[in-house]
């Protein structure tokens, strides 16, 4: 997950407020501004943490005007700096802990998943083909790695989910080997690859079809255990060269 600005922000804060506390102390503490004489970093730092905590032990305290006003600045920045972080950190904690449950797949779809048809990735084949299969009510579930793509899908009614589809261990859970077909659509060529080894170690006599998007792809995926590779340049090109095969004719013929 990436990490959120405010947390990076915070985390900083949090490192500004120590390092003032700790060198304001220790500096103010070497003169005859404590009860004590800090002579030591560590002291400093212990002094700053328990002053923060609002613990206050009481084995070191400011006996000057000027250690006051430096303690009540640190107290004032140091509690609204950490409660305001504890309210973020462990708010992107529960945030992270419901975004797992809500976009991981859950004992009734996993029942679902037998005899089903397994999308992984979502470029433009795998669109055309959910939604012509949607259509059919057929059974299917769509893998992408992308979580705005994959809620946008289940709003629309879709069983989509986001994962590492690189990862067999996440894979494993959608039932490969129990699936009608898997399609592959993804625009990275070598991660196109990588999949395939992946799926087939899970699904090893499942049909596999693989979008490929370029001849890079293509050429690389012929070496591997992919029953159909489908180039949609290809194609397009190949039908419109018969097209324009099949008017050339027609016009020599006119002639």
């Amino acid at each position: 997950m990436e990490i959120d600005r405010r947390v990076v922000f915070y985390v900083l804060a949090i490192a500004a407020v120590l390092a003032y506390g700790t060198f304001g102390t220790y500096a103010l503490g070497r003169g005859n501004n404590f009860n004590v004489r800090i002579t030591s970093l560590d002291q400093a730092l212990y002094f700053t943490v328990v002053t923060i905590s609002t613990v206050g032990y009481g084995d070191i305290t400011p006996i000057t005007g000027i250690a006051r006003d430096f303690v009540i600045i640190l107290i004032i920045s140091g509690l609204s700096i950490f409660l305001s972080a504890i309210t973020v950190l462990s708010g992107e904690f529960l945030s992270a802990r419901v975004e797992r449950l809500y976009s991981g797949i859950n004992g009734a779809d996993r029942k679902r998943m037998k005899n089903h048809i397994v999308l992984i990735g979502y470029d433009s084949a795998n669109e055309i083909i959910a939604h012509k299969l949607k259509s059919q009510k057929r059974n299917f579930v769509i893998i992408t790695g992308d979580k705005p793509t994959a809620d946008a899908l289940r709003k629309k009614g879709y069983l989509a989910f986001v994962e590492d589809y690189t990862s067999r261990t996440e894979l494993e859970k959608y039932n490969l080997d129990k699936a009608t077909d898997i399609v592959i659509d993804l625009r990275d060529s070598s991660k196109t690859v990588y999949v395939v080894l992946v799926v087939r170690k899970i699904a090893k006599n499942v049909k596999l079809s693989v979008i490929a998007h370029n001849a890079e792809a293509e050429s690389h995926l012929a070496d591997l255990e992919v029953n159909s590779i489908i180039n949609p340049v290809t194609m397009a090109a190949d039908a419109l060269t018969k097209t324009l095969d099949r008017d050339q004719d027609l016009s020599a013929q006119k002639k």
